[in-house]
């Protein structure tokens, strides 16, 4: 397991040994966002690992956590951490550290419930019980929420009314493409308000690149995996040098673990999980090397 004490505070770093900002092309600030859950946390195994089997598991976020958080101070690059609720119970030194190295704690809710498998009622208790133990842990306003598997789709967007009740100034669900799990195909394809009954939010979708009038998913996750380096690269050129936009880039402390214990689920499953994760770890090193990334707060405010 990574020790705390080796991990530096941001404070610390010097620029005139890790410059990753001088490095960058690009002057275009994209958002680097990091959902903390475990493997066997996801969507894709929820049927093979339910719930109540969690604690049996072996665990690896915390150890690959720490290694993307060492990374990131390296290079001198904030980001955003969407955290279970439920891994911030027990890894509470995480979120600290997270925290103390500048990084920005967003919420992933609880336990990685999809909503559209949830009341209005049951969204709620969860989302409150995830706020508040994160807010509890950091001492600090949590602003960011990203639903698990981006399930906010076109019959819960009433989840959007429950964030902005909830004190929420931002969300990163809405994945403007056709998904058999996820996506709202019609969605806007960059960060923008959004106007709903209980007030206004505003929303971060997962990057698109936009080719023969269709969203194509590029940055994040496995599409990240999927995709040859060179093709993601022109993409994320494309959106900040001819759009003038941000990319969203999205990853899983799972993703860059080539050594975690194998499920044996659905083909389609384990294909999704499992493909190409050796490549994480260069592409984001390559991306971090080339593009300008910040926390999602700080969009906010830009």
């Amino acid at each position: 397991m990574r020790s705390r004490s080796n991990i530096r505070p941001a404070a610390t770093s010097s620029p005139a040994v890790v410059d990753c900002g001088a490095a960058a092309v690009h002057p275009v600030v994209n958002g680097l966002t990091i959902d903390v859950e475990d493997y066997y946390m996801v969507s894709a195994f929820a049927e093979l690992v339910p719930f109540k089997q969690w604690d049996s598991y072996e665990s690896r976020v915390e150890r690959n956590t720490y290694l993307l958080l060492e990374l990131l101070e390296e290079r001198n690059v904030k980001a955003t951490f969407f955290i279970l609720g439920w891994v911030a119970e027990r890894c509470p030194g995480v979120v600290r550290d997270l925290q103390r190295c500048g990084h920005e704690i967003a919420c992933h809710g609880y336990n990685h419930r999809l909503i559209y498998r949830m009341t209005p009622g049951q969204f709620r208790e969860d989302l409150q019980r995830s706020k508040g133990i994160l807010e509890d842990v950091t001492g600090e306003a949590v602003l960011g929420y990203r639903a698990a598997s981006y399930s906010i789709v076109a019959r819960t967007l009433w989840a959007l009314d429950i964030l902005i009740e909830e004190g929420f100034r931002y969300d990163s669900s809405i994945f403007p493409i056709h998904h058999d799990r996820y996506g709202v195909p019609g969605a806007q394809r960059f960060p923008h308000i959004l106007e709903r009954p209980a007030g206004k939010i505003l929303e971060f979708p997962p990057s698109t690149y936009r080719l023969f009038g269709q969203n194509i998913p590029i940055a994040g996750g496995g599409y990240l995996r999927l995709y040859p380096m060179p093709l993601t690269l022109a993409a994320m050129r494309t959106i900040n040098e001819r759009e003038k936009k941000p990319f969203i880039v999205y990853l899983h402390p799972w993703e860059i673990d080539v050594e975690q214990p194998r499920l044996n689920g659905r083909m389609s499953a384990m294909l999704r999980h499992y493909i190409n994760l050796g490549t994480t770890l260069p592409k984001l090193k390559s991306f971090l090397h080339e593009f300008k990334f910040d926390r999602l707060a700080t969009l906010l405010h830009a």
